[in-house]
């Protein structure tokens, strides 16, 4: 069973412990997710007391004790050294012992790459994770990788993460065979950097379906299924879909206001959750030796409750399996 546990960093996010608490509690209630499967860790103390008023018994869970945290303001790499018994350090931990599969942090999104990937290592035949996210911009999920973990990489990392996504989305999302793009400034092979060209070809040389260069615009047409791209791009498009979607729908209830249209923002909540990858769960970290979701720092109980849900189905889909498989060309 441990290695099909969930080393949930309580103390991660804007609003732990008790948003993470309630999530695991709920993720255990309405998830279906057995509460052996996760393993709370942080401060024992905090965490017993949290789960008592949430009129909760600590003895359900499994707590592993740790005496630091790592905050949102802190330098990634400062707290990695700084800080060997904070709540993302045991996770890790707990993953690297066998003592769990999976990690679930709703804190500092660097220091949790940061530890995965030096605690963890890479897959067999990776040269480089990427960070994934999953969004249903036209009502079919969409995965777009890499998010932020590899800011430059070369041709052949391009391709890893075309492997990669496209075996989680089969894996994990239910698509059968999914379509892969490579972003770019055109849809032409001739466009783009010399990497985005050389990356071209690698995929067209491929097994996957590959479609060929796609622009920032397709993200919305349901050309593909995932979508390839360097860190800093794909960074980039994510904080901007997030805050544009807020900023749209701001000007759009203030437009129907002004024209005596009393909507509320509930009104059109369901159109900002389809930029919001905490409804798949959070960033998945493709690559590493484990499976690592990181959510936003503002994760409430719900955000936290379908992380946990997604870690599970993505251990048990055997995914890291299939992608070590699949870059060995025995997949």
């Amino acid at each position: 069973m441990s290695a099909k546990r969930i080393a949930l960093d309580v103390m991660g996010g804007d609003s732990a412990p008790q948003s993470t608490v309630a999530g695991a509690l709920r993720a255990c209630e309405s998830g279906g997710l057995d509460q052996s499967r996760i393993l709370l860790v942080g401060d024992q103390n905090r965490i017993e007391s949290t789960l008592k008023d949430a009129g909760a018994d600590p003895a359900r869970f499994e707590v592993l004790h740790t005496t630091q945290v790592v905050e949102m303001t802190d330098s990634p790499a400062a707290a990695l050294r700084a800080k060997p018994d904070s709540s993302i350090a045991g996770c890790i931990k707990a993953v690297r012992s066998k003592s769990a599969g999976a990690v679930v942090s709703m804190g500092n999104t660097g220091a949790c790459v940061g530890a995965a990937t030096l605690g963890l290592g890479t897959l067999e035949g990776i040269r480089r994770p990427g960070i994934a996210v999953t969004l249903s911009l036209t009502g079919n999920p969409l995965t777009l990788l890499d998010m932020g973990a590899n800011i430059a990489p070369k041709p052949e990392h391009l391709l890893q993460y075309a492997m990669m996504g496209s075996i989680y989305a089969k894996d994990c999302l239910g698509v059968a065979e999914p379509r892969v793009g490579l972003l770019n400034v055109g849809e032409e092979s001739s466009k783009g950097t010399d990497t985005l060209k050389a990356a071209h070809v690698l995929m067209e040389q491929s097994s996957l379906r590959f479609e060929g260069n796609i622009e920032g615009g397709d993200l919305f047409s349901d050309r593909v299924d995932v979508v390839v791209t360097d860190g800093f791009t794909g960074n980039v498009i994510l904080k901007l879909m997030e805050d544009f979607s807020g900023f749209m729908l701001r000007l759009v209830l203030g437009e129907l206001r002004s024209h005596g249209a009393e909507w509320g923002q509930e009104a059109l909540a369901s159109i900002q959750q389809k930029i919001d990858y905490s409804e798949y769960g959070g960033a998945l970290l493709l690559g590493v030796g484990g499976v690592v979701i990181v959510g936003h720092g503002r994760s409430d109980e719900a955000a936290v409750a379908n992380a946990l849900t997604v870690a599970a189905r993505t251990l048990d889909s055997g995914v890291n399996e299939d992608i070590i498989r699949g870059v060995s060309g025995k997949g």
